[in-house]
């Protein structure tokens, strides 16, 4: 590996010590005889102070150098209160790695807002800028934190296909692909294998993969491929020991995001507070009843909540101390999957999770009697020919269990506080896009 030492590793303690760094140029400013090389990496910036009549080598080499040139930089550390972070380089030897020789379209040194499809268009360079960089450092510690969780209470990663031959929601909103000869699609959900295997005995399982959906649409919440964390337990008494885990995952992911990420947090300029209370878990009607009631707003879908209702409700339960609220009991006619409760017939052990007002997860106890889940099949049109690789596995016991799956990609949105999911995604597809 090539000698170097993180930036955000160096501090004004480090006066008078030696030190390598290297990165792309930043910035560049001529005072005349004396250079400002500000260098970045992906933790941070470092001003390099070249002076002429100290190291004129060295300060040739730097006239020399444009924007985005990849150099490294050996030199002494010196504490000043004159350089962003306290501390500054006196380089001794300063060495072009590679050259930049495009025409950026996008200004990564200052503060000027490109439009979004711009900064998608050319990711590679928009990644490059600090703001940009901060969400995915802060996403990859947030799945790192959260996949702990999940190890560190005995639960098992697993890995199921993302190719199928039916959806597991059903619908149209599916995306056929050339499999040899047969039909298949590309997976809309894992949710029939994750059943599969609770009833195989995997009675605590996660996974993190993509689901897509072939759908239209043109909002900030929405792309046609989804990275979800997904999760199944078997042995569950109700959907509240389902909700549990959620609970206690999301907010362990918070507070080490809190206490990793706080530099990307600081960058972002995201002040995000960990849930010190349970998370409220309100009944789908009730849910309703506080939108009538304090904000005149009644979703037209008398079976679901609509985005403008999500919003309110976490504008409603986040002046109470609550980021996170879980809408408990959705009608049933949902999903077929879902286990319906004993002696009422509208309401379902479904849940959704709100976080700061927007929908997280949906998850819930799931029907495991084999018989039921044909005929609620049968009622809402799905044909259970379609589906005999999943009965087949429910003919030979299955506990109780139920699970949930998570979008790992409003997450990072919520958390980072940025406006459009999109953002939060590397290389985001939607009806539009499918480059780069």
């Amino acid at each position: 590996m090539l000698e170097r030492t993180y930036i955000h590793d160096v501090s004004p303690d480090d006066d008078g010590s030696e030190t390598t760094i290297a990165g792309h140029v930043h910035e560049l400013r001529d005072l005349g005889g004396i250079l400002f090389v500000v260098v970045r990496d992906r933790t941070g910036r470092l001003q390099v102070v070249v002076k002429e009549d100290d190291t004129p080598e060295v300060f040739e080499r730097a006239e020399a150098l444009s924007s985005e040139d990849v150099v490294q930089v050996v030199g002494t550390l010196e504490a000043t209160d004159q350089a962003p972070g306290g501390v500054e380089l006196a380089p001794a030897e300063l060495t072009v790695i590679n050259e930049a020789t495009g025409d950026p379209s996008i200004e990564i040194s200052k503060d000027v807002d490109a439009d979004l499809s711009t900064r998608l268009d050319e990711r590679h360079l928009d990644v490059r800028k600090p703001e940009s960089r901060a969400v995915f450092s802060l996403r990859s510690k947030a799945m790192h934190a959260m996949q702990s969780w999940f190890y560190d209470n005995e639960f098992e990663e697993v890995d199921t296909p993302e190719l199928s031959t039916a959806g597991a929601e059903g619908g149209a909103d599916l995306f056929p692909v050339v499999y040899y000869d047969e039909e298949a699609y590309l997976s809309q959900s894992p949710q029939l294998y994750k059943q599969i295997l609770v009833a195989s005995g995997f009675d605590r399982l996660f996974e993190v993969g993509h689901a897509f959906r072939a759908e239209d649409f043109g909002t900030s919440r929405h792309v046609s491929e989804i990275a979800m964390f997904d999760v199944e337990l078997g042995y569950v008494e109700d959907h509240h020991d389902v909700m549990d885990v959620q609970e206690e995952s999301l907010r362990h992911t918070i507070e080490t995001v809190v206490e990793d990420a706080s530099r990307e947090l600081d960058v972002l300029g995201v002040d995000l507070a960990v849930p010190d209370e349970d998370f409220p878990r309100v009944t789908f009607e009730e849910a309703r009843e506080i939108l009538r009631e304090e904000y005149d707003h009644v979703p037209e879908d008398d079976t679901d909540l609509d985005t403008k209702g999500e919003r309110l409700l976490g504008e409603y339960f986040e002046e109470r101390g609550h980021p996170a609220v879980f809408v408990v009991g959705y009608p049933d006619e949902k999903f077929y999957y879902m286990q319906a409760v004993p002696g009422d017939d509208v309401a379902s052990r479904k849940f959704d999770l709100l976080y700061r007002g927007q929908e997280l997860s949906s998850g819930g106890q799931r029907e495991h009697d084999v018989e039921r889940l044909r005929e609620t099949m049968t009622a809402q049109g799905v044909d259970p020919q379609n589906f005999e690789f999943y009965l087949e596995a429910f003919q030979y016991g299955v506990p109780p269990h139920g699970g949930y799956g998570l979008g790992i990609d409003r997450l990072v949105q919520q958390l980072a506080g940025v406006d459009n999911v999109k953002e939060a995604i590397l290389f985001p597809r939607d009806p539009d896009r499918l480059e780069p």
